[in-house]
């Protein structure tokens, strides 16, 4: 699986809420497989647009979408509960 880089802005989000170590540990997840059961990646509502997210921790989810079958572009981090 091959990652897009980060936009600037996501990595100020990851780095203001102190993310990176967790988000980091996450994305090596995904890159070995996308059904690891701790990243708890899920298709988003409305299920037409492929909007997916995958569990940072607790709190925060990372959006992201598929550009082909095998690369995907995060697109967001955020607070889940907000």
């Amino acid at each position: 699986m091959k990652i897009l880089p980060l936009h600037p802005h996501i990595s100020a989000y990851l780095t203001k809420h102190t993310l990176e170590i967790k988000f980091d540990k996450q994305i090596r997840f995904l890159k070995a497989n996308l059904r690891h059961p701790g990243l708890e990646v899920e298709l988003l509502e409305p299920k037409h647009l492929n909007f997916w997210s995958f569990r940072v921790d607790q709190k925060y989810r990372a959006i992201f979408i598929f550009r082909d079958s095998d690369t995907i572009e995060i697109i967001d981090v955020n607070n889940h509960y907000q």
